[in-house]
């Protein structure tokens, strides 16, 4: 999987905006939870009906899940070189920041310790995040493949690891341009799911490259797509965006790669594979590929055991 970072600008003399990209993925899935009247959540019934009902979201909603959620957060902290976005922002500004997809919401709470005069919200499927967090972050239960209905321009739009989650990307980037304000940014992180191996030492008949094909296939066929990073310069510039500014960085797994940047990424990266490994595999299989839960057993022990050849060497791209 290779991470794209993609920047891009919206002109101050025209309705276009900034975007910015990199190239990473999460997938999840919602529960319903209680919400009490001091929580910074935002709370939509009819959101969460939506939520619960729809088939096609693939993740589970646990606490392992949060974990690998937060696991990502700092892999992509550790591709962007400890910084939580790539696109210029001034800390000294009351800006507005929308994040999407925000999950546990560890990126809005570190935003709002770092920009203390911004107001920062944090939109998601499922209110997982936690209830003490800076006064100026703010979480919000909703659906982002709806149409938006935010009664405001923001300043910041921040998209993360949102590959095989959404059905209609060009809808949603031409939303974040229409609800940006002229001369503010958009930065998206997500995958390229396509997975590769410099020295050939992936078989393609091995039981992880079955897996590979088989989950993302499994996406595809609910109309979720888990190879976004290899389009999203293309959607943001359909979308009317200027100054598209896109970065493209592998991501191993595991700790071969030469290179120690490389090799931290690759660590964390394997970690949560590993971690996340049954949580993203189940519901797929089971519900969409009619695979039985032993069968998926059967299948990722044989994975697990593959990962853990330190002669395999494998990346997203």
């Amino acid at each position: 999987m290779i991470p794209t970072t993609l920047a891009v600008s919206r002109n101050l003399s025209h309705p276009p905006s900034p975007i910015m990209s990199m190239r990473m993925a999460a997938d999840t899935m919602h529960t319903e939870k209680e919400v009490s009247a001091s929580s910074p959540w935002i709370l939509s019934k009819a959101a969460l009906t939506k939520v619960l009902a729809r088939p096609e979201y693939i993740m589970p909603n646990d606490e392992h899940e949060n974990d690998r959620l937060d696991m990502h957060h700092h892999l992509a902290t550790i591709m962007l070189k400890g910084r939580l976005h790539v696109v210029p922002l001034q800390e000294n500004m009351p800006i507005s920041v929308l994040d999407l997809g925000t999950g546990t919401g560890i990126w809005a709470i570190e935003m709002g310790d770092a920009y203390p005069l911004a107001d920062i919200k944090g939109v998601d499927l499922s209110p997982i995040q936690p209830t003490f967090v800076p006064p100026n972050v703010h979480f919000e239960v909703d659906d982002v493949e709806e149409n938006w209905t935010y009664h405001r321009s923001f300043d910041f739009i921040h998209i993360r690891f949102l590959a095989a989650a959404i059905a209609d990307w060009p809808k949603l980037v031409g939303q974040a341009y229409t609800h940006l304000k002229p001369g503010g940014w958009v930065e998206f992180k997500d995958w390229d799911m396509t997975l590769r191996s410099p020295d050939n030492s992936l078989h393609p008949d091995s039981s992880f490259a079955k897996h590979h094909k088989l989950l993302c296939g499994a996406c595809e066929t609910v109309g979720r797509t888990p190879y976004v990073g290899v389009h999203l310069k293309e959607w943001a510039e359909v979308a009317g965006f200027i100054n598209v500014q896109e970065e493209i960085i592998p991501v191993p797994i595991g700790t071969w790669a030469k290179d120690k940047r490389l090799k931290e990424i690759g660590a964390w990266n394997y970690v949560a594979l590993l971690e996340g490994l049954e949580a993203i595999t189940m519901r797929p299989f089971t519900a969409m590929l009619k695979w039985t839960a032993e069968e998926v057993q059967v299948l990722l022990a044989q994975v697990r055991q593959e990962l853990k050849n330190p002669k395999l060497h494998t990346s997203y791209t």
